[in-house]
């Protein structure tokens, strides 16, 4: 129970990655708040964990709701110890086809709400020694094509991490970055809308398989929520199965 005693707060909690996250945290001994916007999802997620997690339905891409959240969570549980930002929309399309349509959606869905909940919370993980997880992609360490807008936000939540991780570090508080691949709807439809795609990415990936996003993405997350991990901040750590080495 290695979270037992804190509270977190999750984004896109209802399926994929964020569902992972939830199922590890709770098994771990916290409590979630859990944010999504498919509301079946989330009120079936919230039934199966039976009091450890609540589902909340609300669009993150308002600032004024990163607030409600974060209330949301103190209401239920009483603290925010851990926020995780997962959350995050986009369109594939190459470099040139991308739109301000197709950047706002990005910026909007996965950016934006990383930085408005980042300080929303920040009083509350100020007060217990918290953790903020974020999440950054190989779409933007390594510029993966059709990725520009999806790749352009991942590396502005990695900077304004790596800034939170310095001035907020007198607080005790980490910040540190997970980028994943997993088996999840998101990278299926990658799959599909790029034929040939799965064999280039395994073929590149040392452990050759997709993560599952409970056992290999949430394990590595709970870590980072841990008293093991609170000599780390600043870190983009790489669970993708080796495809990937940070230099």
């Amino acid at each position: 129970m290695r979270l037992e005693g804190k509270v977190a707060i999750v984004t896109g909690g209802a399926g994929g990655i964020g569902r992972g996250i939830v199922h590890a945290f709770t098994k771990e001994g916290a409590r979630v708040l859990f944010v999504d916007i498919n509301d079946e999802a989330g009120r079936a997620l919230e039934a199966e964990l039976a009091g450890a997690g609540k589902f909340l339905d609300v669009d993150i891409s308002t600032e004024e709701n990163a607030a409600v959240i974060v209330d949301a969570a103190i209401d239920a549980f009483g603290r925010v110890d851990v926020l995780v930002n997962n959350a995050h929309a986009s369109r594939q399309v190459p470099l040139l086809e991308t739109t301000q349509e197709i950047m706002d959606l990005s910026f909007g869905t996965g950016f934006y709400p990383t930085f408005w909940l980042m300080k929303a919370a920040h009083e509350q993980l100020a007060a217990h020694e918290g953790t903020v997880i974020n999440f950054a992609s190989g779409a933007g360490i390594e510029g993966q094509v059709n990725q520009t807008s999806y790749a352009a936000a991942k590396e502005a939540i990695r900077a304004i991490s790596r800034v939170a991780a310095n001035e907020w570090a007198a607080e005790n508080i980490n910040v540190n970055l997970i980028s994943p691949l997993a088996a999840t709807e998101g990278i299926k439809a990658y799959i599909a809308a790029n034929p040939g795609i799965e064999e280039t990415l395994l073929a590149k990936t040392p452990l050759h398989r997709f993560g599952d996003p409970e056992k290999d993405i949430g394990r590595v997350a709970v870590f980072l929520a841990s008293e093991d991990a609170s000599y780390i901040t600043g870190q983009t750590i790489m669970v993708d199965g080796g495809s990937i080495k940070l230099r």
